[in-house]
């Protein structure tokens, strides 16, 4: 496959017709990651059947490999890359990682390295040094574990003593449900186990915990809700584990507000039947825009007229990730378009709700902030610069904006390479109305 040379504005393509598509994508990072850290884990080798292939996926194996890991690509089939597989070792210290802008991984590797034997230096970007890690750090001194830290973030070093008792925990993950379950993740591990409290101004993304506790069930580890935000993981085994990688359904969202945006039909192959992904709220979401989605044989359809699009007003705390999306679709709306409860995605790989203001004012468009979101009202919108921000959702907002409004410069869109390395042949694919799986 040929790759656009990202080093220049991407122009997002105008739709010149009602879509007609079947789209296949690759792996969801939220699964990837997590079967990759409890890969290395687990008490024999694993291997991961279309695992994503993209820039946060590699910075976690890399991450685990010097931890200890052994990762290795074996043949796959062909659809988006090798496999994976993992054989664990025992976690090793005195390395360093670089996390890029991966929030997964600067929140879940930490608590690894803390289970092994010495010093291990983290950072990343210059906006990861920005990310909220105040709580990550805070936990593992609770726990007994050494972290040397200028201030709570990026950079750090996380010294490991072999094991990390565990026991009883309580922590504010208001900004990141990825910090929860980084603790739950490495819990079977700790020497009591883990139970685990959130008490804050706000929930965690509640989808994404139970994501992290269904992974672990799968593997044999007893892991339990206890209360509205109590966990509890059990020490033990944690088993290997020959898995299947879902598709990544929030990449699924520009694809499917696409069939909003200009009308028509779009169909996503691998949708599962059952998922903890929080990109299955997607149908839900485009329905409040008058869109049509049905779920049969392994694929979702989603319809819809085109035309005017109707405004909405969406609760979106439990799903924020999809957001970017929905705020496009507000920004080509005919009526405003409130998206509440994102206010913790301005700490996100940028800030977002700025991110998605400033970008759609650029092109004579009228949104405001709310105290946990943002307003979009209808404005004539013209083609101009769309900043990605070095953040996918961003940048794939600014194509489904280019749906409608030509001329949308989107400045870096190898941003997307972070989860969806194929994103601008996939979206031309679909424009073409090709049934297109790479």
């Amino acid at each position: 496959m040929s790759h656009p040379d990202h080093s220049r504005p991407w122009t997002a393509p105008t739709a010149k017709a009602r879509l007609d598509a079947r789209v296949q994508l690759p792996g969801s990072k939220s699964l990837t990651n997590r079967a990759l850290l409890l890969a290395a884990l687990a008490d024999g080798p694993s291997t991961l059947h279309r695992p994503l292939r993209s820039r946060d996926a590699a910075i976690m194996a890399d991450g685990l490999r010097a931890l200890g890991a052994v990762i290795r690509e074996v043949p796959g089939d062909g659809l988006f890359g090798p496999d994976l597989e993992i054989t664990p070792a025992p976690v090793v210290g005195g390395g360093a990682i670089d996390c890029g802008l991966a929030g997964t991984a600067m929140r879940f590797l930490p608590i690894v390295a803390a289970l092994g034997d010495g010093p291990v230096a983290f950072d990343g970007d210059p906006h990861a040094r920005k990310r909220p890690m105040e709580q990550t750090v805070a936990a593992l001194r609770e726990l007994g574990v050494r972290v040397d830290a200028d201030e709570p973030r990026l950079p750090f070093t996380v010294h490991g003593a072999g094991e990390v008792r565990g026991g009883e925990l309580t922590v504010d993950a208001s900004a990141s449900s990825q910090f929860v379950s980084a603790l739950l993740l490495a819990a079977p591990r700790f020497t009591e186990g883990l139970t685990l409290h959130h008490r804050g101004e706000r929930l965690p993304s509640i989808p994404h915990i139970e994501m992290t506790l269904e992974a672990l069930r799968q593997r044999g580890v007893a892991a339990s809700t206890i209360g509205e935000a109590s966990w509890r993981i059990e020490p033990g085994p944690i088993a290997p584990l020959d898995e299947q990688i879902e598709p990544d359904l929030s990449n699924a969202a520009p694809f499917l507000a696409a069939v909003v945006a200009v009308g028509g039909r779009v169909v996503l192959d691998g949708w599962p039947a059952q998922t903890t992904q929080v990109g299955a709220m997607l149908p839900a979401l485009l329905d409040a825009f008058g869109a049509t989605s049905t779920v049969a044989d392994g694929s979702l359809t989603v319809e819809a007229s085109g035309g005017a699009i109707p405004g909405a007003s969406l609760d979106m705390h439990a799903c924020g990730e999809l957001s970017p999306t929905i705020a496009a679709l507000g920004a080509i709306a005919s009526a405003p378009v409130e998206v509440t409860g994102i206010g913790h995605t301005r700490g996100h790989e940028t800030d977002r709700i700025r991110a998605l203001i400033d970008n759609i004012a650029a092109l004579g468009g009228r949104a405001s902030e709310l105290p946990d979101g943002i307003r979009v009202e209808p404005a004539p919108l013209t083609g101009g610069d769309w900043g990605a921000y070095d953040d996918h959702r961003i940048a794939t907002a600014g194509a489904v904006v280019g749906l409608r409004v030509p001329g949308v410069e989107v400045d870096d869109i190898g941003a997307t390479a972070k989860t969806i390395p194929e994103f601008p042949e996939l979206w031309a694919a679909m424009l073409h109305g090709q049934d297109r799986s790479a």
